[in-house]
């Protein structure tokens, strides 16, 4: 019973990362998984890219997260972020 409830958690997550995503949706700063996934690379390439300047990072709290601004990297898959938002 306990696998089948993890399960159907598992897929609802999984459902769940399916959506489309709207701009609007966004927040402000992205962590870098979040980037990762918008522009379906890995972590490390993100982490690598920031690190060369193609992606500035700011980084946050004593460890020194990263987080990325949404209008860098919209800009970065060629949408400007002052137009009307529409999903993606």
């Amino acid at each position: 019973m306990f696998f089948f409830f993890l399960f159907a958690i598992l897929l609802i997550e999984m459902a769940d990362k399916k959506k489309r995503l709207r701009l609007d949706d966004l927040p402000d700063l992205l962590t870098p998984r979040e980037v990762a996934e918008l522009l379906r690379v890995s972590v490390i390439t993100i982490k690598r890219w920031g690190k060369q300047g193609k992606l500035p990072a700011i980084r946050i709290n004593k460890r020194g997260d990263r987080r990325y601004r949404k209008e860098v990297v919209l800009r970065l898959l060629g949408i400007d972020p002052n137009k009307s938002s529409s999903s993606y």
